[in-house]
């Protein structure tokens, strides 16, 4: 492993088409010059028009594997995918966090894929906002942020952010303002609007975004300049081909 590159890891599921889960996170991290590692909380069954199955990664061998990786390795950032339920989430993001204080957490709270299939069904639970005052940012899309917040999104965007974490809204499915994602800090509210370029609908996209979030925080950006870097990064995924499968390197 080349020193001058920081250590990233994705705990995401695995999407044998590459579209989505640890394969496009490790593609994404290669672009972005950092030194990917993987762990897989799900093997599934999908292509980009259909997912058909899925089987979980026991939790322990997950656990096990955060271990053994923040043991041999200074990871500076990880991006976590699909789980089962909060506890799953909540188990990985401790042991993260007991092996390494400052490396940074991004969530992808993927409640739902594009093709529908349910992944983390969200109840009433205290623990949610426990769980986010240890990770540093999360990515929901507009409908998973309204599930997950129900009272944080205004029409005017001017409520406070009172959710212990940054919260990157992402604008796809905002039918107001396309395409324009809304980065929630402490105190500021960041709208990041889209470019010129035509974008297409993709496959996975969600996890692409993440993971490129999660490069520039290991590359010690901010949380605006990654989260700006990042939509510049996806607008071009987005954009390489009308399918729902992407190019990585887009000149």
């Amino acid at each position: 492993m080349p020193e001058n590159r920081p250590y990233a890891l994705s705990i995401a599921g695995f999407d044998p088409t590459g579209g989505a889960g640890v394969l496009a996170d490790i593609k994404t991290f290669e672009q972005h010059q950092v030194s990917g590692f993987a762990i897989s909380t799900a093997n599934t069954l999908q292509t980009e028009n259909q997912f058909y199955d899925i089987q979980w990664t026991d939790l322990s061998f997950v656990i096990r594997s955060v271990e053994t990786l923040f043991q041999n390795y200074k990871i500076k950032a990880v991006k976590i995918g699909i789980t089962p339920d909060l506890n799953y989430l909540s188990r990985i993001v401790s042991a993260i966090k007991l092996a390494s204080s400052t490396t940074k957490i991004v969530w992808d709270p993927v409640l739902k894929s594009t093709t529908q299939f349910e992944f983390l069904k969200i109840t009433a639970d205290l623990n949610l906002y426990k769980i986010l005052s240890q990770i540093d940012l999360i990515t929901p899309n507009y409908k998973e942020a309204a599930l997950l917040f129900p009272d944080f999104l205004s029409e005017d965007f001017q409520n406070k952010n009172e959710i212990p974490t940054a919260v990157l809204v992402k604008g796809g499915h905002n039918e107001a303002k396309t395409g324009t994602d809304y980065l929630f800090l402490k105190d500021e509210i960041i709208a990041l609007l889209p470019s010129e370029k035509k974008c297409f609908e993709k496959h996975g996209s969600g996890c692409v975004l993440s993971a490129a979030i999660a490069s520039n925080l290991a590359l010690n950006q901010t949380h605006e300049e990654a989260c700006k870097n990042a939509k510049i990064y996806i607008e071009k995924y987005l954009s390489s081909t009308p399918t729902l499968i992407g190019y990585h390197y887009v000149p």
